[in-house]
């Protein structure tokens, strides 16, 4: 591999490789929003378990066993939603790398760097997927706008 020694070109490069940086900028904000909800989650389930086994009501018992479970599905969703954005700022570095070597060296990255670019905006898009579904699924522990009487 040889370098380009034009400066000029150097600075082209780098003003064409930081385009897709914004799209990491807002794959570490998902990433930090969808890791609180994470938490929220996990808190939630210990004070559930806690609960579950002082609990002597047969219908509270129930109604906490669901909530526990609907919180797993929720953690799973919200697992799989982190994963994909951990995979899309990943793809969206591989093309940064891309349009940089392509721009400074002979290596030929056109196609690798779009094909990694438009698998890490599809991750981003499945992880929106997931976001919303997580979102609509922790709304179904609300009845009919005001909370369910859940311990």
């Amino acid at each position: 591999m040889n370098f380009v020694d034009d400066s000029g070109a150097i600075v082209h490069s780098i003003q064409l490789a930081v385009a897709p940086v914004f799209l990491l900028t807002a794959v570490s904000g998902m990433i930090g929003t969808v890791a609180n909800r994470l938490a929220r989650i996990v808190d939630r389930a210990r004070v559930l378990e806690a609960q579950r086994r002082n609990v002597e009501d047969a219908d509270v018992h129930a109604r906490t066993v669901a909530e526990l479970a609907l919180l797993r599905t929720r953690g799973w969703l919200v697992t799989l939603c982190i994963g994909l954005l951990t995979l899309c700022g990943f793809l969206i570095g591989l093309t940064i790398l891309f349009l940089f070597l392509g721009q400074t060296t002979e290596f030929n990255s056109p196609r690798w760097a779009v094909g990694s670019f438009l698998a890490g905006v599809m991750c981003f898009l499945g992880a929106l997927v997931l976001f919303f579904v997580e979102t609509v699924a922790a709304t179904r522990i609300l009845n009919f706008g005001h909370v369910s009487r859940l311990p």
